[in-house]
């Protein structure tokens, strides 16, 4: 069993993370926010969307800037309800399999396995 690893998007529109992160901590996850710094020499595209969040169930975690989200486990383990419950939020929140409108770059849920 590999480890689980899988991309979500957005798409026009994204999310407010502060909002999210008091939604998702008041669900009981663990929300950390991960603000990025940056300057006025900083001439990177989209540099006031770097702030993300890290949000952790049991084995199951989601990285989120405003426009994607990764889930992703560090060892394999079966999925546990909390992590199916953060990956029901997620799959809510980022209704997308593909970065663009474009019929390309599809990303793909891998199997994955439930506690009984």
């Amino acid at each position: 069993m590999k480890p689980y690893h899988y991309v979500r998007f957005r798409w026009w529109r994204g999310l407010d993370l502060r909002e999210v992160a008091g939604e998702l901590g008041e669900e009981s996850f663990q929300v950390e926010l991960l603000d990025m710094p940056s300057g006025e020499g900083d001439i990177a595209l989209g540099r006031g969307d770097r702030e993300g969040l890290r949000v952790k169930a049991d084995t199951l975690y989601a990285r989120l800037s405003p426009y994607r989200a990764t889930l992703y486990q560090r060892s394999p383990a079966p999925f546990t309800q909390r992590d199916l419950e953060l990956r029901r939020r997620i799959l809510e929140l980022y209704p997308r399999d593909r970065p663009t409108i474009f019929p390309w770059s599809f990303s793909v849920e891998p199997p994955f396995q439930v506690e009984e």
